[in-house]
């Protein structure tokens, strides 16, 4: 029985595994989603109870899963302690916790990371390599990145002192760490609204802040795709030793790649 379970639970290859998979997920989405609208006022108030019942039938049914996937678990603390086996820990935890601790329950939206078992379920390598290939190319950019940043820094830090000294505090610049706080918001082009300068200095100098952030959106993104492009001239076929692929298949020996 214990191997049949294991069969069932941890091998998505098999018939029985994929479907106990994907009843997995399709529990994870409706328990989400019952999660996010209780934080609806209206919905709450009106199905307080209702709420109540399906998070314990949720919580009952992902505890119930942790003890099956524990009992037939040849090594039970390896896998209580693996990546998977604290994000089922911690999605069951909060409705446990709400007895003694009611503000737990903001916590039990976790469990929409069990959703990362879907990677697993469904096989999807080509998503995989494509993450892994954006890793890579995050690490090799790493040190632009933080030159670039660092840069930035600089730019939000000379723009708000500056700032604070041109504009009044009744213009909302009442300290360096709030124009330091506007120069990012406004170098980020996000604009909020809330702090906006008066004077005519302050409004060039704002101008030329939001120029130089449009730039800046594109210097990351410049920087990470050339090493994408890298990581892709890199790859070689291993069969016929073909090096410089920038398709899917190998144009020499014709091997998918």
């Amino acid at each position: 029985m214990k191997e049949k379970l294991y069969q069932i639970i941890f091998e998505h290859d098999t018939r029985s595994g994929k479907l106990f998979d994907i009843i997995l997920i399709i529990m994870v989405l409706l328990s989400v989603i019952v999660v996010m609208l209780e934080t609806v006022q209206d919905y709450w108030v009106k199905y307080e109870s209702v709420f109540d019942i399906f998070e314990w039938f949720f919580t009952v049914i992902f505890t119930l899963e942790l003890i099956l996937r524990l009992y037939c678990s040849p090594k039970k603390m390896k896998y209580l302690f693996s990546f998977y086996g604290i994000i089922d820990l911690i999605s069951i935890l909060p409705s446990y916790l709400i007895f003694s601790f009611p503000s737990a329950r903001a916590f039990i939206i976790v469990r929409s990371m069990r959703i990362l078992r879907l990677f697993r379920i469904l096989k999807l390598t080509r998503f995989v390599s494509a993450g892994s290939q954006l890793k890579d190319a995050l690490v090799a950019s790493r040190e632009k990145i933080i030159v670039f940043i660092f840069f930035i820094t600089i730019v939000v830090v000379i723009m708000g002192s500056a700032m604070f000294y041109i504009e009044s505090p009744e213009s909302g610049f009442t300290s360096i760490p709030v124009s330091i706080y506007w120069a990012i918001v406004t170098v980020t082009t996000v604009g909020y609204g809330d702090i906006a300068p008066a004077t005519v200095l302050g409004k060039f100098l704002s101008s030329a802040l939001m120029l130089i952030g449009y730039g800046i959106i594109a210097v990351p993104t410049g920087i990470i795709s050339s090493e994408i492009t890298k990581s892709k001239l890199a790859v070689g076929c291993s069969t016929c030793k073909s090096s410089k692929i920038e398709s899917n298949f190998c144009p020499d020996c014709g091997r998918e790649i």
